[in-house]
């Protein structure tokens, strides 16, 4: 038989052979699609198609692990903002009042439509484009005041301090959204980098690491005259990857910084530093952490950590070691977030937490020896309540006494600063010894 005829029988099989096991994995597909018509068609209540497929496909990634899941068309616009670190709204912190249980501004943005129409932290929302708030849900207020850029929102207000009620009407913007925060806001609504407790010390929250995290932690250290470096990474649950090694590769010169991978242990990837360190090797610098850092702070903890960068003060971190990778879904208007890979510390061991695994077990970011700070349940809700009063933007002080920060209880928090304090004071004593000599 002519060779071109074998080829052509050989390529004739092949193809039948991978329609065949093709055919066999999707019988599956089929089986569903009978179930959503006999769902359609019996159920008690009358059901969509679109609702059972978002269903299914909900169901299918959240059964894999905890991290992995379906992004709908009506949830990937937010997902897609948390990323991207911008959305269209009109600038403002909000919380749930717990004496009205009404919508409250915490703090507005600065030079954002809200700060430029006088809105002030305290000022209480009473409707929003005419839709009482009364036990609204955070969700569906930010839901009702972020839109497209340009289209008029109507805000009805409680303002402090004043008896009536005032209508404003403001027009949505891009918003930038800050990852990078300071001790507490100055009046003007820009932040103060250095703690109030010792100036010295360059105290900076990550809550996220987002798509410009990077560029505005490096304005910021470049803006202060940095002695010490207190890097708060408490209850920051993550983000990019791309940020956490950058933000690593602004502190370390060599080594690698973290590595992936994949199934069966193979390393699809391993991040180098390349020696474009921001601070000098002899600037203290101290990482917090608790038990709701995760993913990408732990990262940048374990990174530090691993080449003696940083002490880590705290408590243990969660424990989330693995890539989840996005596949966009219907053009673009929906997603797939899958987990395709597992985070490793630079020295080899591992980070994320399996279902099963134990407090003894080798997982997550520990606080280095002797700096564990464990709070209670009632710790960390005043600690957090005493934080948002210090992330508002204050009203101007009529005495020298009300230009000091509102106090803050977070023992993390002061075991942090007296490390750095005995390790500043050490330096300067060295120092003093040297000249001497």
């Amino acid at each position: 038989m002519p060779l071109r005829n074998l080829t052509t029988l050989f390529l004739a099989l092949l193809i039948s052979l991978t329609c065949y096991s093709r055919a066999d994995r999707n019988r599956y597909a089929s089986r569903l699609a009978k179930a959503m018509n006999l769902v359609t068609a019996t159920y008690l209540e009358e059901v969509g198609y679109r609702q059972l497929y978002e269903d299914a496909m909900r169901g299918m990634a959240e059964g894999l692990d905890p991290y992995s899941g379906y992004i709908s068309p009506d949830d990937f616009g937010y997902f897609q903002e948390s990323l991207d670190q911008k959305f269209g709204g009109v600038g403002i912190l909000v919380e749930i009042d717990p004496d009205s249980q009404r919508l409250m501004v915490m703090s507005p943005l600065l030079d954002t439509p809200a700060y430029r129409q006088g809105l002030s932290a305290g000022d209480l929302i009473l409707a929003i484009d005419g839709r009482d708030t009364q036990g609204i849900s955070l969700t569906e207020a930010v839901r009702l005041m972020r839109g497209k850029p340009g289209l008029p929102v109507e805000l009805r207000l409680q303002k402090v301090g004043k008896d009536e009620p005032v209508t404003v009407t403001i027009r949505r913007a891009i918003i930038p959204v800050e990852s990078v925060l300071g001790d507490h806001r100055q009046e003007n609504g820009t932040w103060v980098f250095q703690l109030q407790e010792d100036p010295r010390i360059t105290y900076i929250r990550l809550i996220n690491f987002g798509e410009r995290t990077v560029e505005e932690l490096k304005t910021t250290l470049q803006q202060q005259p940095v002695q010490a470096l207190l890097l708060d990474l408490r209850d920051n649950a993550g983000g990019l990857l791309t940020a956490a090694v950058e933000t690593c590769d602004l502190f370390i010169e060599e080594g690698t910084i973290v590595s992936t991978r994949g199934r069966g242990g193979l390393t699809l990837e391993s991040y180098a530093a390349t020696a474009a360190k921001l601070l000098d090797r002899e600037i203290p610098i101290i990482v917090l952490v608790n038990g709701f850092s995760a993913s990408a702070s732990e990262i940048v903890a374990a990174c530090l950590q691993d080449h003696g960068r940083a002490r880590v003060v705290g408590q243990r971190t969660w424990g989330k070691g693995t890539v989840q990778n996005v596949i966009t879904l219907e053009g673009g208007q929906a997603g797939l977030k899958l987990t395709t890979a597992s985070y490793w510390r630079p020295s080899g061991m591992n980070i994320h937490r399996s279902s099963d695994a134990g407090e003894q077990e080798e997982w997550g970011v520990r606080p280095d020896p002797a700096l564990e700070v464990i709070l209670t349940d009632e710790q960390a809700d005043r600690m957090r309540r005493q934080r948002r009063l210090r992330d508002s933007v204050r009203r101007p002080s009529t005495t020298d006494s009300d230009d000091q920060a509102p106090p803050l209880q977070d023992p993390q928090l002061e075991r942090a600063i007296q490390t750095l304090q005995e390790e500043l004071d050490g330096a300067s004593i060295a120092v003093t010894d040297d000249a001497t000599t």
